[in-house]
């Protein structure tokens, strides 16, 4: 590729569902710098980026890259490598049959990617062991839109936000996890204050900055309120009959679930855990707003009652026929780039390419003669868990895992791992070169990143776009659909000779008009793209945002089902009767708190792209356990203290933070921290395996754990200018800096000697060296400097009350003044406006102290203010609840 300096490519955010326009600048090709921009004229976005979209320039260094094929951790050819895996491949299926490999794929590939590794495995190696990390997001969502509807449609689009007068959040922490859709119903609300916000989740979270209503369910207790909603549907007389009657089936017996279900109407508040006047207002609210909203994410999905979640929200809209119309649609808000567009090629385990059934006999002979493969899988494969599982039994003997880190993402994550050691051959594409899962593999394959990697992806609203590369390639990386491709010939199948990303999606756009009319016994399938067919290299290169199904030349559809024409054999919603049940794992005395986890505003999955920009780390830089107050006292714990969250299944160790938001008896831990970047803190070790038996999606809402403070012998710090290898001991994490790299510490024993220890870790660094110590406080601390530069620090303490970080990492790397070095070993600074806090604002770097310093000094009331005098909260937004918290934290008649 060649690309001139100050060329302008746009292409698509490659983190969440949201699918935001980016408008990226090439400055210089060669050292890899980027000018990163939302596009203004992108649908999805229209010019807004979140804290980690901005910072997509900061992460396409080639630091970490893995840029040769390797066997055994040694480079080799690419023709070598493809060998080996098609060799062993089919050595496996030879001698233990072709139910014995599977592929694990992931939403962070593209479109064109995800449809050669599933027909590969299904219509040519003959298995669906092809499962997806989308297995983990999304995966209810697909089998309740199934249910009702008869295929994998979201009704309806971002457009929506702009008509709505009533949106339900169920949880979603839409402020940290979809932030641009959270921003953009933020201002509809500052024009519109007649909107109504309610949030549904058992947590306070960021997103209750513009809440009119949170209703702080107990775990679990979804469909028991979306029943008791459709029961006080009927009562208000507030359903749509004729929409019932004309355009759906088995309401009767849906509501009569329902009503059974609710029961005792007096004891309902209290079985959901919400005061009965907030229930009783969501519920008048709601019957009372004709258009409404209704958006659900993980907290939804991620349940072993997921699907029924899902199904209970289905049913509330298809009563009320909200749905498809402009303002009025359930809405799942898909949690990475691309789940969507593998869900179009049939990327998950019981599902076949362009929307098709792998238990419908008809797709299956109809994706078989159109691709004229030699067999057709005839039956679903293993869902994640299941393979994960079928893997350590030693009934999968090779994996190929794509673009995924299922040893740090996956629940029950050590017997991952374990499983992985176990299997004949694993082979992993990646970008990274070092992550948990990779190192586990027996052949790495190097992947394309983002900014290299030419392809599609498709959103939350069904919003196919273009990812394009603007870098080369570097070294041997290469596009996964070209590996999956060279693999396929190897093993010496045919329909692999794709020379071009468009090649693909073109059979991807035939096959989804491939005998898709309403002349055929089986009905018109969603999916379809017929009015993108045959597109040339040019055209494909210039496609434009569309939304599918795509039904005439640039005729994408908005929105669907306002006048019924589901793709249920008979063309009817299907209401879904339903029962509110437990989650899988019951609390015990043993376990008394449920375990929650979920992303945290500035990072992304397992970290390997996001960790490598340090602004993004100053927010948050090590995982931590957010416990109510009351049960933090209980347990003796106070906030920064380290804690230790125990299941049936594992272990993991995280800093203390306390919130009023939390439910009392719970526990949230982020999902992001890997073992390459700590100990002991992948909080996936602990997440229970239970999963949906339709959907097969896990519970990672709701495991019982056992919480207790971490009892060390030490705790510290070191801050060094150069990466070092992380310390032995109980718990350590690293955290990226602008100039340096900081080390969180703790241990169950104490050194001989301190400064030698302290000294071994930090590679023996040379110069000056300073000291304090207080023996009977326990206190350790030392730096060295190179001159007046400071190279390195390390502070001990007996307890983890230590000195402020943000001060002292804002010194690393740089020449002291005699103020700072006479206050260094102190921990604070001379001048206290030196010390800028924890970081809020990743855009511009400003710090809770120094937000602080200026609503006092500036008498700030808003933040508004906030950001006309410190920038912050100005660009992607993310910050403002946080910055709304300080306020009325010190202010608490603030305003926001």
């Amino acid at each position: 590729m060649q690309t001139q300096a100050n060329h302008l490519v746009h292409t698509t955010c490659a983190y969440c569902g949201v699918g935001c326009g980016i408008k990226a600048t090439v400055q210089d090709q060669t050292q890899r710098i980027v000018t990163i921009q939302g596009d203004t004229e992108h649908p999805a976005n229209y010019g807004r980026l979140c804290s980690k979209g901005s910072s997509l320039g900061e992460t396409i260094s080639l630091e970490g890259r893995l840029l040769e094929p390797q066997i055994a951790g040694q480079n080799v050819s690419w023709p070598t490598a493809i060998d080996k895996v098609a060799n062993e491949f089919k050595r496996i299926i030879a001698e233990h049959g072709k139910e014995s490999v599977a592929f694990y794929v992931s939403g962070q590939i593209l479109t064109e990617d995800y449809y050669v590794a599933n027909k590969l495995m299904k219509g040519y190696i003959g298995t669906a062991n092809i499962d997806t990390n989308s297995r983990l997001c999304m995966s209810s969502a697909v089998a309740g839109h199934k249910r009702a509807f008869g295929a994998d449609t979201v009704p309806a689009s971002y457009a929506d936000f702009d008509h709505a007068n009533l949106i339900v959040l169920v949880g979603s922490n839409t402020a940290w996890c979809h932030p641009i859709i959270f921003q953009r119903i933020k201002a509809i609300k500052a024009n519109r204050p007649e909107l109504k916000i309610v949030v549904v989740d058992p947590r306070e979270t960021a997103t209750n900055e513009i809440a009119d209503l949170h209703l702080p369910i107990k775990a679990g207790m979804d469909v028991l309120l979306f029943n008791a909603l459709l029961v006080k549907l009927a009562e208000k007389n507030a359903l749509d009959p004729q929409y019932i009657s004309q355009y759906t089936v088995d309401f009767e017996k849906a509501f009569s679930a329902a009503n059974k279900d609710v029961g005792d109407v007096a004891t309902l508040a209290e079985r959901i855990g919400v005061d009965s006047q907030t229930l009783a207002t969501f519920f008048d609210w709601f019957c009372q707003t004709e258009k409404t909203m209704t958006c659900f994410s993980m907290g939804v999905n991620q349940s072993s009652a997921g699907t029924d979640k899902v199904n209970a929200i289905i049913n509330c809209h298809l009563a009320t026929g909200r749905i498809g119309k402009a303002g009025a649609s359930p809405f799942s808000l898909t949690g990475q780039p691309n789940a969507m567009g593998g869900r179009e090629v049939g990327g998950l385990a019981n599902m076949l390419a362009a929307h098709m059934d792998i238990e419908n006999a008809v797709h299956r002979e109809r994706v078989q003669r159109f691709w004229q493969s030699p067999v057709i899988a005839q039956q679903g494969g293993l869902k994640a868990v299941d393979l994960f599982d079928a893997m350590y039994d030693g009934k999968i003997k090779a994996v190929w895992i794509m673009a995924t880190n299922p040893v740090v993402s996956l629940p029950n994550a050590d017997k991952v791992r374990a499983a992985l050691e176990k299997c004949e051959l694993v082979v992993v594409s990646d970008c990274i070169a070092d992550t948990d899962t990779t190192r586990l593999a027996d052949v790495l394959l190097p992947s394309l990143g983002w900014g290299e990697k030419d392809g599609t992806v498709t959103n939350s609203e069904r919003r196919i776009s273009r990812q394009r590369g603007f870098l080369p390639a570097p070294a041997q990386a290469k596009p996964d659909w070209w590996a999956l491709s060279q693999v396929a010939q190897a093993m010496g199948f045919e329909g692999f000779d794709y020379q071009t990303p468009a090649d693909v999606f073109n059979e991807h756009v035939a096959l989804s008009a491939f005998e898709n009319d309403a002349n055929l016994e089986s009905g018109l399938r969603d999916f379809n793209l017929v009015g993108l067919g045959q597109l040339d290299n040019d055209q494909y290169n210039a496609l434009q945002p569309i939304q599918w199904p795509v039904l005439g030349k640039d005729q994408g559809t908005e929105r669907l089902f306002a006048q019924g024409q589901f793709y249920t054999p008979n063309r009817l919603a299907k209401f879904v009767p339903l029962t509110s049940r437990a989650p899988k794992n019951a609390l015990s005395a043993e376990f008394p708190f449920v375990l929650n986890t979920g992303r945290i505003r500035d990072q992304w999955h397992t970290m390997t792209r996001t960790g490598l920009t340090p602004r993004l780390l100053q927010h948050i830089g090590e995982p931590y356990a957010e416990l109510h107050p009351n049960d933090a006292k209980k347990l003796s714990i106070q906030a920064g203290d380290l804690v230790e969250i125990s299941s049936k299944w594992g272990k993991a160790v995280a800093r203390a933070q306390l919130s009023d938001g939390q439910r009392e008896g719970s526990v949230f831990v982020p999902m992001h921290w890997t073992g390459v970047l700590t100990r002991q803190s992948r909080v996936g070790a602990v997440v229970n395996p239970a999963v949906d038996p339709v959907s097969g999606q896990p519970e990672n809402k709701h495991t019982p754990v056992k919480v207790s403070r971490f009892e060390a012998a030490w705790h510290g710090y070191l801050l060094s200018n150069t990466p070092l290898s992380l310390p032995e001991c109980d718990y350590a994490v690293a955290i990226r800096l602008e100039k340096g790299w900081r080390y969180e510490l703790a241990h169950q024993h104490k050194p001989n000697d301190w400064l030698d220890w302290a000294s071994v870790w930090l590679q023996q660094p040379q110069g000056q060296r300073l000291e304090y110590q207080d023996i009977s406080l326990g206190q350790q601390r030392y730096a060295w400097l190179d001159g007046d530069n400071l190279t390195a620090l390390a502070f001990f303490g007996a307890e983890a009350d230590l000195p402020p970080r943000a001060w002292l990492m804002s010194l690393l790397n740089q020449p002291l003044d005699k103020l700072s070095r006479r206050a260094l070993l102190s921990g604070k600074p001379a001048d206290p406006n030196a010390d800028v806090g924890r970081i809020i604002c990743a855009c511009f770097g400003v710090g809770e102290k120094t937000i602080e310093r200026a609503i006092a000094t500036n008498n700030l009331k808003s933040v508004a203010e906030i950001g006309k005098c410190l920038k912050a909260g100005t660009n992607c937004g993310s910050c403002q609840p946080e910055l709304q918290k300080i306020l009325s934290r010190l202010i608490p008649v603030a305003q926001a």
